[in-house]
């Protein structure tokens, strides 16, 4: 007896097609936990974020409020009165500091016989002393040759002659104005063992 099939439907392995389905379910659902796991963190780090940022806000304001208050209570004349004490106090003491043992020793090695030192005044201001130098000297070569002579002590800069004139007795007398920067080779602490006063 002869048996045939007569089925026109094809014969397929439905165990591979199940296996290959299943593997895709499982892929699809292991990028699906990955991505809903990245959107719980990404949402809960914007939530910090955001809470920083609130944060931050408010003690901006806070500090804000603070220093309107602080300026509406201060009193601008006050400070400015503290401000000019203060400089003055450190003029002061910056002239308590000022060396005339080391400055007069300068004069004296660098003065030529011909020039006659009539007055010194110092006057510092923010740690920058300026001399003014009152001179009398027979000729106008003798005030050039002592300005010379001070600066290539390297202990003044600018050195300027004010105020030239030639008396009735033929004497020339002048005003020297420059910086002091003290003796060569002293540090902020010179004469520190000859503190006198202005």
């Amino acid at each position: 007896m002869l048996h045939s099939n007569l089925s026109t439907r094809p014969f397929y392995n439905e165990r591979a097609v199940h296996l290959g389905l299943a593997a895709a379910a499982l892929a699809v659902l292991a990028v699906t936990a990955f991505n809903v796991r990245q959107l719980v963190t990404l949402s809960a780090r914007n939530t910090e974020l955001a809470a920083g940022i609130s944060r931050d806000e408010a003690a901006a304001r806070d500090l804000s409020v603070e220093a309107d208050a602080i300026r509406r209570g201060m009193n601008r004349r006050e400070l400015e009165a503290v401000t000019g004490a203060a400089r003055e106090a450190n003029d002061l003491i910056d002239q308590r500091t000022f060396s005339w043992t080391a400055f007069f020793n300068l004069i004296e090695t660098t003065l030529p016989p011909e020039v006659m030192l009539t007055s010194v005044r110092p006057r510092i201001r923010e740690g920058v002393a300026t001399i003014t130098l009152g001179i009398v000297a027979r000729r106008t070569e003798d005030i050039d040759a002592f300005m010379a002579a001070l600066e290539a002590t390297g202990a003044f800069a600018g050195l300027l002659p004010r105020q030239e004139e030639v008396g009735d007795d033929g004497l020339h007398r002048a005003v020297l104005i420059g910086d002091y920067l003290g003796p060569p080779g002293a540090g902020a602490d010179h004469g520190a063992g000859d503190r006198e006063g202005s």
